[in-house]
Formats: structure tokens, C-alpha cells, sequence
């Protein structure tokens, strides 16, 4: 599918390397202040590709034994260049097994902020998630990211109360759960495009 001169496909193997440099500049770029800066100094792209590369390579083997999984990670490329990332999959939360869908990442280049590209893989993200028959989609963003919450807020998405605290090298980081309802016209995105 294409939007706005970028064009959004499923991840592949192929794409790690790309994938970890666009999820290592985008937490270095946006979390700057937020989290220990020694946490983000020490991000590494080559072990996040390994990482990527592993959990690819499982979740592809998980589809192929299902046929269920396809299409939670998608690339967002420009003139071929993989320029930013999102995935979803079940909410997390064995507490809330109906919960539907959440949006484990999204990240942007930051030279590519502000393009569209982020609304892009949002709205790809979402309609595919409403095909998949998720009721809501869910995310977490960092309490102090008033960027973030500023984008999801746009794409519809609103706080719904819950918060909660990840421990980041011996510093609480406050988060904030946003959540969205999907819809039909959500699901007729994918289609459309």
C-alpha cells in the first residue's frame, strides 16, 4: 500500500538491520530527557536486529503452524528506504484477555517526523488490527511524551485512565495507557488501499 510517497509493506527478515537503526534513532531522538541517557547511549543496532531477527523468525514459524499472524510488523519505506516501523498483536495483559489489539511500536526516523509517514503506519496498523476483528486497540506511551500523546490523541486514540511505571536502569518511568475503538471504517482502510 501507498501513502503520501511512502509505502507500507509487511516486515521481512531482510528488513531487521533497518528496522532496529529506525527503533534505536527513534528512542534515542524521543526519549531524550525522559529516559537515563546511559540507557540510551548503550542501545545497540546490531542487538536489536538479532533480537528482531529472532522474534521474526519465531512468529513466522508460529503463522506457518497457524496460519493466523501475518502482517503485525510493517515497514514504512520511501524511494526504498525503510524510514519507520510499527507492529501490534494481542494486549498483553493476561488480566484483560478480551482487551483486543495493542500497538507495541511505532517509530519514525526522526529526519521524517512530521511527513505523514507516522499517520501512514497508523492508520495501516489500525485498519489491520479492525481486520482482524480486534474490538479497541490499546498502546502505552511514556507519561512526559507530550509528542506522542499528541499523535495518538489525533489518530483518535484517548487516555483511559490506567498508568503504570517500567524501572529504567534504577529510574521509575511513568506510562499512560491510551486506547481507541475500531471500527468498520477502520477495517475498509486496508481494503482501499
Amino acid at each position: 500500500m501507498s501513502s503520501g510517497g511512502t509505502h507500507l509493506r509487511d516486515m521481512t527478515i531482510d528488513d531487521c538491520e533497518a528496522v532496529a537503526r529506525v527503533r534505536v534513532r527513534g528512542w534515542q531522538s524521543a526519549y531524550a530527557g525522559m529516559i537515563p541517557q546511559a540507557h540510551l547511549d548503550a542501545m545497540s543496532v546490531e542487538e536489536d536486529a538479532a533480537r528482531r531477527r529472532a522474534h521474526l523468525a519465531e512468529a513466522e514459524a508460529e503463522a506457518a503452524g497457524t496460519g493466523a499472524g501475518a502482517g503485525r510488523d510493517v515497514v514504512a519505506e520511501r524511494d526504498g528506504q525503510v524510514i519507520g516501523w510499527g507492529c501490534y498483536g494481542p494486549y498483553r495483559d493476561e488480566g484483560e484477555p478480551a482487551a483486543g489489539a495493542e500497538l507495541y511500536a511505532l517509530y519514525v526516523l526522526p529526519e521524517h517526523r512530521s511527513t505523514g509517514a507516522g499517520r501512514a503506519l497508523t492508520a495501516e496498523l489500525l485498519a489491520r488490527a479492525a481486520t482482524d476483528g480486534h474490538p479497541r486497540m490499546l498502546l502505552w506511551v511514556l507519561t512526559e511524551n507530550t509528542l506522542a500523546r499528541r499523535f495518538y490523541e489525533k489518530a483518535g486514540f484517548a487516555p483511559d485512565g490506567a498508568e503504570t511505571s517500567s524501572d529504567v536502569r534504577g529510574v521509575a518511568v511513568p506510562e499512560t495507557r491510551y486506547a481507541r475503538r475500531l471500527s468498520a471504517a477502520d477495517a475498509a482502510a486496508v481494503r482501499r488501499g
